[in-house]
């Protein structure tokens, strides 16, 4: 009995160890770590996103209108004398410049007509030379009492009619030399021309029919219609000197032509509140055309300190526009802003945003206003994004 007691101490001994051991590494484990703090956090990866600061400077301030382009010269070539087209060397269409030859008629007939004129010219000289000479011995031999005084008076009539008929001769020349140097059409003026109404062989029965039109491109007149309410300030920076105007053609930003205002109408329209201007275009490589639609800005004053944000920054909802900025602790705002006038891939802000500021110019669509974010420069991401595609 004395055995048998003793193994039950040692086995209750033994068991009472056991749980002890077992307790120290149920709290030492995983398990009763997660039972004793509870469930596990979980934390939000920040999301890597392009930045730019707030750009700040002098931009230009535009009054812009959509207008139509003019010739600022258009005439109608037409032919003034009768004859065979023998040459057009000049194709439709093609660019011309001043005293260029177009056209020409048989020129023959008016050379003959001409040498006809000159010739009768030369014999009418020659009957007034005498005519002089006779009349001048009449008057003497009248003085001697040898030649009468109705012989006298003829032979001065006689001289009269000479110097008349040798002036008709010279009217009849130069009438002459005009017809024929009709004969030949040139270019009155650097332009294009369109298409030919005539061609080689045709013949040309009446004066004025009609060859060809030719139009003055460089420069060109592009005609617009200020609203009144912008009259007072055109004419306040007119008067300060000439305000440089801006042409571009559809929605293009990058081809721009450039002149000035040149002309405002006397009369605001009643019916529609406008005033007609024109602004003069230079247009070397006469790519502009008479009777385009463009848009025209006039460049009034330069505008300091202006705020100016990428466009793709740009987002917009129910409430406006507005640009992601990062905030305190890399956390995203939503500042909605006004927003002015663009300058090619940015866009002036007038209110909303400060120069200090960051604004997110890319992975628009991953973030939102609260978002946790790692904000690099934006041309470290354009750089990474052309080495992983190898450019």
């Amino acid at each position: 009995m004395p055995g048998i007691i003793k193994s039950s101490v040692t086995f209750t001994a033994g068991f009472a160890l056991a749980a002890l051991l077992g307790g120290f590494l149920l709290e030492g484990s995983g398990t009763g770590r997660a039972a004793k703090e509870g469930p596990p956090r979980i934390t939000s990866a920040a999301v890597e996103v392009p930045v730019t600061p707030v750009t700040k400077r002098s931009v230009p301030v535009y009054l812009e209108y959509v207008g139509t382009t003019d010739a600022i010269r258009n005439v109608v070539l037409q032919a003034q004398v009768t004859g065979y087209l023998t040459q057009r060397p000049v194709p439709d269409g093609s660019d011309v410049t001043a005293g260029q030859l177009l056209y020409q008629i048989d020129p023959r007939s008016y050379q003959a007509s001409l040498d006809q004129a000159v010739a009768q010219a030369q014999k009418d000289t020659a009957a007034l030379e005498y005519a002089q000479a006779s009349n001048h011995r009449n008057f003497v031999l009248n003085k001697a009492g040898d030649v009468s005084l109705d012989m006298l008076q003829q032979s001065t009539s006689t001289t009269g009619q000479a110097k008349a008929a040798l002036a008709a001769d010279r009217a009849a020349i130069e009438t002459a030399q005009l017809n024929l140097t009709y004969t030949v059409v040139r270019a009155p003026f650097n332009g294009r021309l369109s298409l030919s109404q005539v061609s080689e062989g045709a013949l040309i029965t009446n004066a004025g029919t009609q060859l060809n039109t030719l139009v003055q491109l460089d420069p060109i007149y592009v005609t617009f219609n200020p609203p009144d309410t912008d009259l007072a300030e055109i004419q306040k920076y007119q008067a300060q000197g000439a305000i440089p105007a801006e042409v571009m053609v559809g929605d293009a930003t990058k081809r721009q032509y450039h002149g000035k205002l040149t002309f405002l109408d006397n009369s605001v329209g009643r019916s529609t509140s406008t005033i007609t201007a024109r602004a003069t275009i230079d247009n070397p490589d006469r790519t502009l055309l008479p009777g385009q639609f463009v848009r025209v800005r006039l460049h009034i004053m330069d505008q300091p300190d202006t705020l100016l944000v990428p466009q793709v920054a740009v987002g917009s909802n129910q409430l406006g526009r507005y640009v992601y900025v990062v905030g305190p602790n890399n956390r995203i705002e939503q500042r909605f802003v006004t927003l002015g006038a663009g300058y090619g891939p940015l866009v002036a802000v007038a209110k909303g945003i400060t120069e200090d500021q960051r604004v997110v110019v890319g992975n628009l669509l991953k973030i939102g206003p609260g978002a946790l974010v790692d904000p690099v420069p934006a041309a470290s991401v354009e750089q990474a994004e052309v080495a992983r595609d190898g450019g």
